[in-house]
């Protein structure tokens, strides 16, 4: 079981930078970053909460489940 962090794409989409967001969310852009380039072990709600009201998205957008069983 893998959880795939996309929020460098929405970003990309939303053509945003990592301090914009951070900038938004009242967060620091290296949070930011771990979150974005997949080492973050957690993430809270709130911080969810927050980068899908900036980013005008829903958390599936940013967070993607991926079987990584391989039969």
């Amino acid at each position: 079981m893998a959880i795939r962090v996309n929020l460098d794409v929405v970003l990309a989409r939303r053509k945003m930078s990592v301090n914009d967001v951070a900038g938004a969310i009242g967060i620091t852009p290296v949070n930011v970053s771990v979150l974005k380039n997949g080492r973050a072990k957690a993430i809270r709600f709130s911080t969810l909460d927050e980068i899908c009201r900036v980013l005008q998205c829903q958390p599936g957008d940013v967070l993607e489940y991926v079987d990584d069983e391989v039969d």
